[in-house]
């Protein structure tokens, strides 16, 4: 039996290398791992993202920028889930991921969790951010 590798895979259209500079900039222990870029003549925008790689904290995300105009978006029934060490941090991702973006639920004591809050980033990414 062989590991299979199992990572998040988040296709954006025309803004991937955007939201991989603005997660990178954002969470600590981040990085761009790799990036494969459209050459001119390919099906994509020459120089967008065929397909990248990128870690926050231990996670392991790829992203593309798709060629192809599809009828979907990103949807909040995917987030990714912050556990955060202090009130100060939470509020720090919530102010960096909410501007632009939109409040799903705002920062607060919802009776599971001291504070939590959720948001749909500018790029359309869900995160819930929750005071571990």
């Amino acid at each position: 039996m062989t590991d299979s590798k199992i990572r998040p895979f988040l296709m954006f259209e025309g803004n991937a290398e955007e939201a991989m500079n603005f997660y990178v900039s954002l969470f600590p222990y981040s990085k761009l791992q790799a990036v494969d870029r459209y050459k001119a003549g390919g099906p994509g925008r020459e120089g967008s993202i065929r397909q990248a790689s990128f870690s926050i904290g231990s996670q392991t995300v790829l992203c593309t920028d798709s060629y192809v105009k599809h009828r979907f978006t990103f949807t909040p029934s995917f987030s990714f889930y912050v556990e955060c060490r202090s009130e100060e941090e939470l509020d720090r991702y919530y102010a960096a991921l909410v501007d632009r973006g939109a409040m799903l639920m705002p920062p607060d004591n919802y009776g599971f969790s001291r504070k939590f809050a959720w948001v749909n980033d500018r790029f359309g990414v869900s995160w819930q951010l929750n005071l571990a």
